[in-house]
Order: structure tokens, then C-alpha cells, then sequence
């Protein structure tokens, strides 16, 4: 059976508001540091190489803006002395029959920063607001 590619514009995220449906999605990373050492008694003249902790990104969620939904700053607003409320993700890209592919689960998600829209006098463009989280780490699930 030949594997078919997926389009990246047809997925959804469920993140514990209502609405399911984002402009973008952007930070799905996972980078591995590497530790460089090397010890005196060594005839190289360079570094070993190492892995070291694993980082994940920030992961930002846009959408445009309707009114009534205050669900980001809300969530954003949760935050209290050394306290925020914390959320599991899970951001699906679609295939054509609109079943999950692929999902990325996202644990322990908090939001760190929200952005309201760029506002212009001359764009006919949709009003769009972001939301950055960050997170404790990404499980790729392939269906």
C-alpha cells in the first residue's frame, strides 16, 4: 500500500476551551543539548560529544478572534503566586475522511504569554490573537 503525504492545513486541537479550530500552530520542537567535554590527558585536540536533556519549544496557538470567546485570557489568567492551571493537548492533523493521522499530546501545558490582535485602520484582514504555552514534553502518536 503506497503511504500518502498529509497537507499541513487541516487539523484541529483539543486544549480544554471550545473551540477546536486555529489559523496556526507553530513549536511542535524537540532539540536535545549536547554537552561538550574533553579531558586533559586526551591526545585530541577537540571535544567528545554528548546528549544531554532533552527541550521542548514553546508551542504558540493563533486564531482569529470572535466575540464572546474570552477562552485564552481566561486560561492565561489562572495564574496565581507560584500556581497556574495546567492543561494536556492534543493537536491532531486531519485526514481526509477528518480522523486524527497524526497527534502530537502535549503534557502539562501553561500558557506564558498572550497577544491580541495587530490593529489596522487599512487591512480588511481578520483580527487574530495568540497564545504561547509551554509544556512538560511531546508524545507523537501516528494512527
Amino acid at each position: 500500500m503506497a503511504q500518502k503525504a498529509l497537507s499541513r492545513y487541516h487539523f484541529q486541537v483539543q486544549w480544554g476551551g471550545t473551540r477546536i479550530g486555529f489559523s496556526e500552530i507553530a513549536g511542535l520542537d524537540i532539540e536535545i543539548e549536547t554537552i561538550s567535554f574533553r579531558e586533559g590527558s586526551s591526545p585530541a585536540d577537540s571535544d567528545r560529544k554528548m546528549p544531554g536533556l532533552r527541550k521542548f519549544s514553546n508551542i504558540t496557538l493563533k486564531r482569529g478572534i470572535i466575540q464572546g470567546d474570552n477562552e485564552f485570557f481566561e486560561w492565561i489568567n489562572t495564574k496565581q503566586v507560584g500556581n497556574i492551571e495546567r492543561r494536556d493537548l492534543a493537536i491532531s492533523l486531519l485526514d481526509e475522511q477528518h480522523q486524527p493521522a497524526i497527534v502530537w499530546k502535549v503534557k502539562n501545558a501553561f500558557p506564558v504569554k498572550y497577544a491580541g490582535p495587530v490593529l489596522n485602520a487599512n487591512s480588511s484582514e481578520i483580527a487574530m490573537e495568540s497564545l504561547e504555552i509551554t509544556h512538560e514534553g511531546i508524545q507523537v502518536e501516528h494512527n
